[in-house]
């Protein structure tokens, strides 16, 4: 099965910045788009970021110029870098590995942006 963990989530105060990792187990990483979603209390999930197997990215318009996807294929990981956060970009954080058979999400990691 492919497994995803996430990492790096934390307190952090308004405007300052934090990177998630998502690590993926031995699969064939680097053929897979990877993602970021993320789910606040009492709201629906909500599309991030995307990075594709060509490094072709996609960003929701709430976090364009703030938030950079990246990946390093030979450490099978994808980041999440998140500079000027706001009290708004608060909720759990979940990693997506989208192949052609289903989609994969990891359990997600918590990011809190309050003063």
């Amino acid at each position: 099965q492919v497994q995803l963990v996430e990492s790096g989530g934390g307190l952090v105060h308004p405007g300052e910045s934090l990177r998630l990792s998502c690590a993926a187990s031995r699969i064939i990483f680097s053929i897979y788009t990877m993602g970021w979603y993320r789910q606040a209390p009492g709201k629906q999930r909500e599309f991030i970021a995307r990075i594709t197997s060509e490094t072709r990215t996609n960003y929701a318009d709430s976090v364009k110029g703030r938030f950079t996807i990246s990946r390093d294929n030979a450490k099978n990981t994808v980041y999440l870098q998140m500079n000027s956060l706001k009290p708004e970009d608060t909720a759990v954080y979940y990693c997506i590995a989208q192949t052609t058979a289903r989609d994969y999400w990891g359990q997600g990691t918590q990011v809190t942006v309050s003063s």
